[in-house]
């Protein structure tokens, strides 16, 4: 991975996405460093299928940066199945202003996160190695902002995320471009959970000759959630809201 044709790579990608103005030659570089330890790791670690700087850059880092614009300033925000890092690690890169907790199941994929913070100095990122509904027992309605992406459909990634926001604050669900109907199936369960949606963001984000098309789906806490949920998670599988 050649330093300069990935920095280049990286500013004309978010340059072309319109997200130029998230980047600065510190956090351009920082965004270097942790693709190469990213494809480090994943010699000897299973973290992503995706090890080109090109599905790098656009699949993972402009993926995340593009929830950057709807996180409110100052921000507490959880990042819910985080996996390697995904949007929590880039955010945190690139808003220096949030205060970013990662959470993941998967200890080797949260060593990595917890090794990403320390290598690059990430002062505003923690990482927790838990279960979703178990770590809210202690931490319901801890944050202002909840996102996730690719963990579950929505029916079940909102009785994982919702729990966690503080009233007023904001359930921002990362999908591919078939949320809609995930929407129309978890539209009772998010409004017993003391939700309401807001808005929805459907985009493409490009890289050279290569697209993806992606949705935002915005819910906004409008009320506490009930104090019997999040439910086990084999609970929520067999019978989502």
């Amino acid at each position: 991975m050649e330093h300069q044709n990935f920095i280049d790579l990286l500013y004309n990608t978010f340059e072309e996405n319109g997200m130029k103005d998230l980047l600065d030659d510190n956090s351009a570089e920082l965004l270097y460093r942790f693709a190469a330890l990213l494809v480090e790791t994943n010699k000897h670690t299973n973290l992503t299928a995706i090890t080109d700087e090109k599905g790098i850059i656009l699949k993972h880092f402009a993926d995340s940066a593009a929830i950057s614009r709807h996180i409110p300033q100052g921000a507490a925000v959880l990042d819910v199945g985080c996996g390697a890092g995904f949007p929590s690690v880039p955010l945190a890169i690139i808003r220096s202003d949030l205060a970013i907790t990662s959470l993941d199941s998967t200890g080797k994929k949260i060593d990595f996160v917890l090794s990403a913070k320390e290598k690059l100095g990430l002062e505003n990122l923690n990482a927790v190695c838990a279960r979703a509904e178990e770590y809210a027992a202690l931490n319901r309605e801890s944050f202002d902002v909840c996102t996730s992406r690719a963990v579950a459909r929505l029916n079940v990634l909102s009785e994982l995320c919702v729990p966690f926001i503080k009233v007023g604050g904001l359930f921002v669900a990362m999908k591919s471009d078939k949320g809609a109907e995930e929407a129309k199936e978890a539209e009772e369960g998010i409004k017993k959970l003391g939700a309401a949606p807001t808005s929805v963001s459907l985009y493409s984000l490009t890289c050279e000759e290569t697209a993806i098309d992606r949705e935002i789906r915005i819910y906004k806490k409008t009320a506490p959630t009930p104090k019997q949920y999040p439910r086990k998670y084999s609970q929520i599988l067999k019978k989502p809201l």
